[in-house]
């Protein structure tokens, strides 16, 4: 069976993670919406441009929509999509709020069809090796879990994710890959405390964060800095048998952004300099972790495998929302300077 696919939006994700993506996990990609036809005949000259999200949600010869738009169009054109009876994953976060996100969930199941997130960042190299870690439970009960996406970016850049509108800011962007892998790893956290907040000059959506989360006797660390110099770690998970310490991000991205494929043969493989450490917290033993290859592929294979068999999607949109259950409670919590507690 060959799967049809059409994508709303041909901008940074659109572009360079779902089109490769999909086409990588041998799904056909019809359709486009975007005014760059020149720019998608280069790298899909099978795919056609439509110029608008109607147009292709209309088309009864794809089987799958794609939602790459901004933020506030995800809901409406997930709507449309799925009352059309096409399956349908959209770019987180899926929604702007939990309830939206269980309206979708809802609408799905009463119509039969598929419905993911796509949280791509669960595939990166880092976060596979540390589920593997965890697994194996080569640090012991975790006690810490500090994760980070730190960037200098002092410009505001004229794009929708700056300007003052529902979903923008750091919050949504970053901060649902950083709360999603949370919740994967620890579940739903016992309470919450967090601090969103504008440091740039002429800043009117908020470009970084710092949420506390606990469970327990674990404490779950989460932040975004914009104005932020390069050097700090980007995991840093203590346990009562060892620490693991990671710097540098997954090259997955760039590599797409620079014309690699997935299917190439070191797409996804982390250099060597960045593999994370692994300290023994009894002795003063120290190991060098090779890095898992990152796989955003296994995100479409996944999807094609849930249409075809009726598996379960990848990122069912019942996690997007508990996802963004918290989301919304670090933006009360920051509002009224208080603990949530769930």
């Amino acid at each position: 069976m060959t799967l049809r696919a059409g994508l709303i939006g041909f901008g940074l994700a659109g572009r360079y993670f779902h089109a490769p993506l999909l086409t990588a996990a041998g799904i056909e990609l019809r359709y486009v919406t975007t005014s760059r036809t020149q720019e998608l005949a280069s790298v899909h000259r099978d795919a056609t441009a439509l110029d608008s999200a109607q147009a292709l949600i209309a088309r009864d010869d794809i089987d799958l929509v794609v939602i790459a738009s901004p933020n506030p169009l995800h809901v409406p054109q997930a709507r449309s999509a799925l009352l059309a009876g096409k399956h349908v994953v959209v770019d987180k976060p899926i929604s702007i709020t939990a309830t939206e996100a269980q309206s979708l969930a809802d609408l799905a199941r009463e119509r039969g069809l598929m419905l993911a997130a796509f949280q791509n960042r669960r595939w990166d190299s880092d976060f596979l090796t540390i589920r593997k870690l965890l697994q194996a439970q080569r640090l012991g009960q975790i006690v810490s879990f500090r994760a980070r996406w730190d960037r200098f970016r002092p410009a505001i850049a004229d794009r929708w994710r700056e300007r003052d509108e529902p979903g923008s800011g750091m919050l949504y962007d970053l901060g649902s890959h950083l709360i999603d892998q949370a919740l994967c790893l620890f579940g739903r956290p016992d309470w919450l405390q967090a601090d969103v907040f504008v440091q740039r000059q002429a800043g009117v959506v908020d470009d970084g964060f710092e949420i506390l989360m606990g469970k327990g006797s674990l404490r779950i660390s989460l932040g975004v800095g914009s104005l932020a110099g390069p050097g700090d770690f980007r995991y840093c998970i203590h346990g009562m048998q060892a620490s693991y310490l990671k710097q540098g991000l997954d090259p997955q991205e760039d590599q797409l952004r620079a014309g690699m494929t997935p299917l190439d043969e070191g797409f996804g493989i982390e250099p060597r300099e960045q593999w994370g450490t692994l300290l023994s917290t009894t002795s003063s033993q120290r190991e060098t972790i090779p890095a898992e290859r990152g796989r955003w592929l296994t995100f479409y294979e996944s999807v094609r495998q849930s249409i075809a068999g009726g598996t379960a999607a990848p990122v069912a949109a019942d996690e997007a929302r508990n996802m963004l259950e918290l989301i919304e409670a670090a933006r009360r919590s920051s509002r009224d300077g208080r603990r949530i507690v769930f």
